[in-house]
């Protein structure tokens, strides 16, 4: 449905379930690609049809959480093909069960530091290139739950919710500069991992990965110049 032909993606967390149907998507749109993860060989391994591509740039060793390891793979992308045209940020993670008081400090610190300090840096990384080309879009991924509290949750909420304000206060600094930046808030996916722990549920009510990507090509699209700032629900039939 959308052709990407001769832009550059970058997309984080690219080994991931999502990150794998958001990067095959893209390169089946002709898109170029520089796909990022934190373990070196996964991307590899992952995508041995793209090893030798020269459009295909990966880096298997990055921290999202250290911004000058961000930087330096951001770098690299841009002396490999010039330009990022859009970013999609699919790096994230969930932890719950417990009320607050007797959540550890630990756990909302991880939840912070893997959902809305890589959003922040990662973003802070690709902008000033997005900036002096005059043009881009970024997606981040928040949730369902970032938009309202619920009990037992309350770290991974407030997570998501920092990931949708980050979202839109970038966009009210970087629409007039021709950049868009949106982010999805998905429902429970339909993965292999969803299945093993929730075996009795109803798959079919769940969030397919591929509606998921085709929401991302829409909002990296021409066809979503005129969406700034929104939190896009894509919750299935939950």
């Amino acid at each position: 449905m959308f052709d990407f032909t001769g832009k550059v993606v970058m997309i984080t967390g690219a080994s991931g379930n999502l990150g794998t149907a958001v990067t095959r998507a893209f390169h089946d749109a002709g898109a170029k690609l520089a796909i990022i993860e934190r373990t070196k060989g996964d991307l590899e391994k992952m995508y041995p049809d793209l090893v030798n591509s020269p459009n295909c740039f990966m880096s298997g060793c990055a921290d999202l959480t250290d911004i000058k390891e961000v930087s330096g793979v951001v770098s690299a992308a841009i002396e490999r093909f010039g330009r990022i045209d859009a970013f999609v940020n699919t790096v994230g993670g969930y932890r719950a069960g417990t009320p607050l008081h007797e959540t550890p400090l630990e756990t909302f610190d991880f939840m912070l530091d893997l959902n809305a300090r890589t959003a922040y840096i990662t973003s802070q990384c690709v902008i000033p290139y997005m900036l002096d080309q005059g043009s881009g879009s970024i997606i981040h991924f928040a949730a369902r739950p970032g938009l309202k509290g619920s009990a037992n949750q309350a770290a991974y909420s407030a997570s998501k919710a920092a990931v949708i304000r980050l979202t839109e206060s970038m966009s009210e600094e970087l629409k007039s500069e021709g950049i868009n930046v949106n982010c999805v808030l998905p429902g429970t996916l339909d993965t292999p991992q969803n299945r093993v722990a929730a075996p009795d549920a109803e798959f079919r009510r769940w969030v397919r990965l591929e509606s998921l990507a085709d929401v991302v090509l829409f909002l990296n699209s021409d066809a979503a110049r005129d969406i700034h700032g929104a939190s896009i629900p894509v919750y299935g039939l939950s």
